[in-house]
């Protein structure tokens, strides 16, 4: 089936104090949207977004749209850079594209699209759109919700999702480093790749506890240190200004070197950025380059609002749950925290066995997820 790409921009104003990402007038935002359109019309379209955007081009948003559904793909403003982004500052962008689909195109129903770190927002956004709204930022900075056009979904699809930025970071990060300011000095006894850790797969429970404690630790004295720096600044006069940090060792997960730990169908050794101890401290790793504010919305264990897990228990639309068995970022357990977690009296859980995360390595699978998704939209009279 043939589909035609419409490419374009929505743009608003928001009441902000300070310009906080790329260039421009104070307060004018525009986020960049694909619309993905087969030949017959629809009063229903799939909504999907991420943080950081960029992803129109994905196997199963393409798919969809070749299978009959209208598909729009929502960028934030923080395209590509999530350095300082804001989870809050995505919710409004993707409701500012939900309320043009609807106001500009008909669309009467919409069905959020949870892909990845989409889901989550997804999530986020729903919980907004329905309960109570904030009024400021994680960093207590001014930014009232409560103002934005934020239409409620009818449904929402996590596709290949994991539970949080915030949860999947402490999931990931090293907890070998127990200075941030000496990163290549590191605890052997927490270091997975460390030969010399007398800790070698299969792990203990003891190790695993252990292990996952000293993660959540590091995350909270990142926290601490953050909340230290906005004070001084705060206190300085300098309330606008930032300060840009990096965080070294953000991929090692018990996960991937012990298979037995949240098995599934991944290979051994491997995660979704290649070998694990290299994308350890690759430059393209999770909150690798980030900000005060931005560590405090999207990465903090105990501060970020785009908490998937309790955004959920408030979330009552539709839900359907796809989990990919082979999935190297998101696995089985996010799937099946976010299913256990979800508020919906609707919601569905399917794996598909042997996928990867983008479908990449099987692509023969993404026709029977299409499938899948196609017949839970029919049932529920969203085509």
């Amino acid at each position: 089936m043939s589909v035609h790409r419409q490419p374009y921009m929505v743009v608003f104003e928001e009441d902000t104090g300070f310009k906080d990402v790329y260039g421009g007038a104070v307060g004018m935002v525009a986020v960049e949207a694909m619309r993905i359109t087969p030949e017959q019309n629809s009063n229903t379209a799939v909504v999907f977004s991420h943080p950081v955007g960029g992803g129109s081009f994905l196997p199963m948003v393409n798919a969809l749209a070749h299978a009959g559904h209208h598909v729009i793909y929502a960028n934030t403003r923080f395209r590509g850079n999530d350095t300082a982004l804001l989870m809050e500052k995505c919710v409004t962008d993707l409701g500012a594209v939900i309320a043009h689909a609807k106001e500009k195109f008909g669309y009467q129903k919409i069905i959020l699209g949870g892909w990845s770190g989409g889901g989550s927002l997804s999530l986020f956004y729903q919980d907004q759109a329905t309960g109570k709204r904030l009024q400021q930022t994680a960093a207590g900075d001014p930014y009232d919700l409560s103002n934005a056009n934020l239409p409620a979904a009818n449904g929402v699809l996590l596709l290949a999702a994991h539970v949080s930025r915030a949860v999947t970071l402490t999931e990931w990060i090293d907890p070998s480093i127990t200075d941030e300011t000496d990163p290549f000095t590191r605890d052997p006894q927490l270091n997975i790749y460390d030969p010399t850790n007398p800790n070698q797969p299969a792990y203990t429970a003891a190790y695993v506890a252990q292990y996952r404690a000293a993660q959540l630790a590091r995350n909270r004295r990142i926290t601490a240190w953050v909340r230290e720096m906005l004070a001084d600044l705060r206190q300085s006069g300098r309330d606008n200004h930032e300060r840009a940090f990096c965080v070294h060792g953000t991929m090692a997960d018990l996960r991937w070197t012990d298979p037995t730990q949240d098995p599934s169908d991944r290979a051994p050794n491997s995660c979704y950025l290649g070998e694990p101890i290299v994308a350890n401290d690759g430059p393209v790793g999770l909150a690798r380059f980030t900000t005060l504010r931005s560590w405090l919305s999207q990465w903090s264990y105990d501060d970020s609002p785009a908490d998937g897990l309790g955004n959920a228990a408030r979330v009552t639309i539709p839900a359907l749950v796809v989990n990919n068995t082979a999935d190297l970022a998101c696995t089985p357990s996010h799937a099946q925290r976010l299913f256990g977690a979800l508020g919906s009296t609707d919601k569905t859980h399917v794996n598909i066995e042997g996928a990867d995360h983008y479908y990449i390595e099987r692509r023969d699978l993404l026709d029977g997820a299409v499938a899948h998704v196609s017949e839970w939209l029919k049932t529920r009279d969203f085509m």
